[in-house]
């Protein structure tokens, strides 16, 4: 989940490696860290903090052609300046960047010790500069002593490295994302390419086996035995201001006003002549599917919620599951299985791990996904992209609108293949709406009053979300992105459960959110005037014409639209809700406490 950078080339690398350092914060934020070679060492930097608190402890900036960079999620030892990276070797002639983590790093360190080497941190990552110090000592070429170290390591790993007198940088991975970047003057490292998209968009993905030797006017990728390897180069069609604040105070309200645009790229020539259609997937594309599963983290989670009822409503069978709890809690899979691993960043560690389980058992694979080139969108049969474009915050937004638009088309595509499904009765008029949606999106954001129910409800004890349906997903993303970003107790519950022991902890000072898609969802609605029998305020969350909205203390108004479609603009209301409060509340809302957002450890 940290974020590494390495760029060489012609000019100093610092800046560079700063600014790409703050791209990358999403990623992590308990320390940065860089290290650059100049001819007369490697000169590290590095500290407990933010890239802001790395920046401030410079009084000159350090001056090379090439260089690496961190910013941290700890896994092993606190967020201090001695864990923060590069870490280097005893010397300091050798220094690292990391992100995964190394299973091994207990055995290798206590040999390493043996042998006189002093380690400094508490981090696993620390052994790796030893190593490779250890191994140019026993053959004096830096290429092979990485090799020899990385074949050494145990887990995961995306790794930089740069060595004293060596105009070149070294990196590798295994289960950990890296991409380089290609500009004319210059070659980039990264975790994710908005750390060097204000520079060039031509990337190649790596893999996992691949080694990377970058030299000021050249690269060369090789597998771990020395191997030259072809990788294409791809071109990426983000706008490098796609990746910035613009006019706003933080990266998530942008991503929400963002909805609008995101969403009629997802949509974009996936509808046509009354029918979903995507050049990936033409017809019979799922024959032979009997079953379909869904597995997915966080955010994605809720999206496959929504995905799956709708499979479900199809006649398909269909389950939605923790890809963390996948190789336990997954039933039978076979040919006739399709797992759809929903991820975000296509690097979920958690996710990855149950889509390469699935497809061992011989399911069909599908990854849905927001980058292309990612190992998720390698690794599966198929792919389809949400198509919802950078995202910076770590409290996801737009990407959770795009993937269950995404995964609501899916639905009606897979049932249109398999034998007895049933597509929606009213699928022209779902998909008549669906092109309304970026605008009913936009008439939520100038008409919400979000905010001003947020300060209304600021003092409360804890917030709770229900709904029923495709409204329980929401409510569960609802409060996620509440807790996330305002560290105020929030939970979100199918309504009909309510009554089955979360009413016990409804009073005046918990406040109800009720999110429905239509008029006839009487289940919400019951269970709500529950809760407000217990003195619980009540806010309706969706159309106008719920008699919900009568007895309710407040109402986050929709427009009317498609019930599919209604809970993605009710997620928007509660999307501007969770923003205000954690503003009023002064919240780091952009580098929640603890987050990253690119889980790409287990």
């Amino acid at each position: 989940m940290c974020g590494i950078i390495a760029r060489i080339g012609h000019g100093n690398a610092a800046e560079t490696l700063l600014s790409g350092l703050e791209n990358l914060e999403y990623r992590g934020y308990d320390s940065a860290g860089i290290a650059v070679q100049n001819g007369s060492g490697v000169k590290v930097h590095k500290c407990s903090g933010e890239v802001s608190d790395l920046k401030s402890t410079l009084s000159t900036q350090p001056h090379g052609n090439m260089g690496i960079g961190h910013t941290r999620w700890s896994t092993h030892g606190p967020p201090t300046d001695e864990n923060a990276h590069p870490h280097t070797d005893t010397a300091g002639d050798v220094a690292v960047v990391h992100n995964g983590v190394i299973d091994n790093y207990d055995e290798l360190r206590a040999e390493l010790q043996e042998k006189g080497h002093e380690f400094d941190s508490d981090t696993d990552t620390e052994v790796i500069p030893h190593l490779i110090d250890e191994y140019r000592d026993a053959t004096g070429d830096t290429e092979q002593a990485v090799r020899r170290a990385v074949d050494t390591l145990e887990g995961s790993y995306a790794i930089a490295a740069i060595v004293d007198g060596e105009e070149a940088v070294y990196a590798a991975r295994k289960g950990s994302p890296l991409v380089l970047g290609l500009d004319e003057e210059e070659w980039f490292l990264a975790s994710d390419v908005p750390a060097f998209l204000d520079h060039t968009d031509e990337v190649i993905y790596l893999e996992d086996g691949d080694l990377v030797v970058l030299e000021p006017d050249s690269y060369q990728i090789t597998d771990l035995d020395g191997n030259p390897i072809e990788r294409p180069v791809d071109t990426v069609d983000w706008d490098p201001e796609d990746a910035g604040k613009g006019e706003y105070d933080h990266y998530m309200l942008k991503e929400i006003h963002n909805q609008p645009t995101s969403l009629a790229n997802t949509i974009e020539g996936r509808v046509e002549d009354g029918d979903v259609a995507f050049e990936a997937l033409p017809p019979g594309s799922f024959d032979g599917i009997e079953s379909v599963q869904f597995v997915a983290c966080g955010t994605s989670y809720h999206a496959a919620m929504y995905g799956s009822q709708l499979v479900r409503e199809a006649g398909i069978r269909a389950d939605v599951l923790r890809a963390s709890e996948y190789e336990s809690t997954t039933g039978p899979v076979d040919e006739t299985t399709l797992t759809i691993a929903v991820t975000q960043s296509g690097e979920t560690a958690d996710t990855l791990d149950a889509l390469r389980t699935a497809a061992d058992r011989g399911a069909r694979t599908l990854a849905v996904t927001n980058v292309v080139g990612s190992t998720a969108a390698r690794e599966a049969d198929d792919a389809v992209y949400i198509r919802a474009g950078p995202e910076v915050g770590v409290a996801a937004t737009k990407t959770y609108s795009s993937q269950a638009v995404t995964l609501a088309l899916l639905s009606q595509r897979i049932a249109g293949d398999v034998p007895d499904a049933t597509p929606a009765d009213d699928r022209a008029a779902m998909l008549e709406a669906l092109a309304d949606l970026p605008e009913h999106v936009e008439t939520v954001l100038e008409s919400t009053h979000a905010e001003t129910l947020a300060q209304d409800t600021l003092d409360s004890e804890s917030f709770f979300f229900i709904g029923s349906g495709l409204g329980r997903s929401v409510a569960l993303e609802g409060a996620l992105k509440f807790k996330e970003i305002t560290y105020e107790h929030a939970e979100g519950f199918a309504a009909g459960e309510l009554k089955h022991g979360p009413l016990a902890l409804v009073t005046e000072e918990t406040p109800l959110f009720a999110v429905y898609t239509s008029g006839d969802d009487e289940k919400t609605k019951t269970n709500a005037i529950e809760a407000k029998s217990r003195g619980a305020p009540i806010v309706a969350v969706g159309p106008t014409d719920h008699p919900l909205v009568d007895v309710a203390d407040a109402h986050l108004s929709v427009p009317e639209t498609h019930p599919v479609w209604a809970g993605l603009l009710a997620n928007v209301q509660l999307q501007l809700l969770s923003y205000h409060a954690a503003k009023q509340l002064e919240r780091p809302i952009d580098k929640p406490r603890n987050l990253a957002k690119s889980v790409t450890v287990e």
